[in-house]
């Protein structure tokens, strides 16, 4: 077999790569994917009830650059869908950002959003230096948020203690002192209206393009000559784990299908200090599907499975680091995405990295 480009992996960053290079370019590009399906994490399908469900965990699209939005737009059209979270905390279903709402429930206040400002100033040590993700919330929020909201959280999620990792970990989650509930507040949010593994599929309908699924790279990669190779796996992985495994946090989804039309308050419910699952997603709740049953997830975060989370602490960044100077010094070979640049992507951040890399690397 002969092709111009060869690229691992059908996530989202192997597929935008592919079709920009299909459609741009108008050059053959073979897609070889380990797994049965595209769309990588992002992938959905039907379960067995009829109800759709994200094989992997919810995944909402959201972005502030409207070229990501523009871009994905081509292949589907959207619910409006705005994602909001609740977490269980001493049996009561609170606001997740913490907000004004959150404060005012937890603390049993009745505070304005300018009082809630204040409020959270005083309770928070904006003294503390900020070394890891324990003295992030710490310093914004004070101690008793911190144990209920983020500890046993996190050491669920990490089998690590926020005082254990990178301040990166905890500074994704805002806290507000305003009344917007919304997990995001991006200008651009929703759900691919008949899902992603639609739209995906839409990506990739090009006489240029060839998917090989079910298929490890490392059997075929031999038998064909190519130019280019665009590496989307894990990069330890290419180079044999020359320097060792890295480590990646993974999840077990469990699926139930329950006989009710609704099961929670909202699509997603974090449980921070009960049960050893991290959230509960009620799919139909972000798709907007009907259906007269509803299923569910509870993720219970492990050390086995597919490769989720980049462990964010030293001697990992340190493992990497001595595999990206193997990988800048390979020929023909670029490398993309969340494995092979053991780095976390939102899916926003990933389309737009696979444009700019299209733009940078590809179409010179």
């Amino acid at each position: 077999m002969q092709y111009k480009y060869v690229i691992v992996g059908a996530g989202i960053t192997g597929l935008t790569i592919a079709q920009k290079i299909a459609s741009e370019l108008d050059e053959k590009v073979l897609v070889i994917e380990k797994r049965g399906h595209i769309g990588g994490n992002c992938y959905d399908y039907y379960e067995q009830s009829g109800v759709l469900v994200h094989k992997y965990g919810p995944h909402i699209f959201h972005t502030t650059s409207k070229r990501a939005y523009d871009y994905l737009s081509q292949f589907t059209k959207w619910n409006d869908y705005q994602h909001r979270v609740l977490t269980y905390v001493d049996g009561n279903l609170l606001p997740m950002p913490i907000c004004a709402r959150t404060i005012n429930m937890l603390y049993n206040l009745n505070l304005s959003t300018q009082e809630v400002e204040g409020f959270l100033k005083g309770v928070a040590d904006s003294s503390r230096e900020i070394k890891t993700s324990e003295d992030v919330v710490i310093s914004k929020a004070g101690e008793y948020i911190y144990e209920k909201f983020f500890r046993h959280y996190t050491k669920k999620q990490w089998d690590m203690y926020p005082s254990e990792l990178d301040p990166s970990v905890i500074s994704r989650v805002p806290i507000r002192y305003n009344t917007d509930e919304r997990y995001f507040t991006d200008q651009y949010q929703g759900m691919p209206s008949a899902g992603y593994a639609h739209m995906f599929g839409n990506m990739v309908k090009s006489e240029n393009i060839k998917i090989l699924l079910n298929t490890d790279y490392k059997e075929v990669i031999g038998d064909i000559e190519y130019d280019k190779l665009i590496y989307t796996g894990p990069i330890d992985y290419f180079f044999d784990y020359t320097f060792g495994k890295l480590k990646y946090r993974s999840i077990d989804v469990v699926f139930e299908t329950k006989d009710t039309c609704d099961y929670q308050p909202a699509s997603v419910v974090n449980y921070p200090n009960d049960y050893d699952f991290t959230r509960i997603t009620e799919f139909k709740k972000l798709t907007w599907q009907k259906h007269d049953k509803t299923v569910i997830c509870k993720e219970y975060p492990t050390w086995e499975g597919d490769p989720y989370y980049p462990v964010p602490i030293d001697a990992q960044k340190k493992l990497y680091a001595q595999y990206k100077e193997k990988a800048d010094a390979s020929k023909n070979v670029v490398f993309a995405g969340r494995l092979a640049e053991y780095k976390y992507y939102n899916m926003d951040a990933a389309l737009l990295s696979a444009l700019e890399l299209f733009d940078t690397q590809i179409n010179v």
